[in-house]
């Protein structure tokens, strides 16, 4: 099974994860304008179990628009979000795209939050679009 990597800006937390994602997408929400600095974050959903990391991360607790739980995990020396767990998907993790060694290996599949898209961004070729999550 092919294993994939990455890390924050400093290099102070480091992962890796065995498998392919089972969802990949770009989200568009406020939450991750903020947290990226720019018009959307690329995710990727992948179970708990593959994933491996060392180094440690400082946890910012706030709540998705469900109003459940989102624990995001960031890099305490450089700040780089890594990854969140969300309590509505147990067992799973929302890995940054942005973070891996080899981003080009994925590709999204859906764009999620288009309702809070930049409305000069064109949409993504070959995606599915969703005004809410999914």
């Amino acid at each position: 099974m092919k294993e994939h990597t990455g890390g924050c800006l400093c290099g102070a937390v480091r992962y890796a994860f065995t498998g392919e994602p089972r969802f990949v997408s770009l989200c568009h929400c406020t939450h991750c304008q903020k947290l990226s600095g720019g018009s959307y974050t690329i995710n990727l959903l992948i179970r708990e179990q593959d994933f491996k990391q060392q180094g440690a991360t400082v946890l910012f607790e706030d709540s998705g628009d469900s109003g459940h739980p989102v624990q995001r995990h960031f890099c305490g020396d450089c700040g780089s979000h890594i990854f969140a767990k969300i309590a509505s998907a147990p067992g799973k993790i929302v890995l940054k795209g942005g973070t891996l060694d080899h981003p080009n290996d994925f590709t999204p599949q859906a764009e999620i939050y288009t309702c809070r898209a930049s409305e000069w961004l064109l949409p993504v070729e070959n995606t599915q679009r969703f005004d809410l999550g999914i």
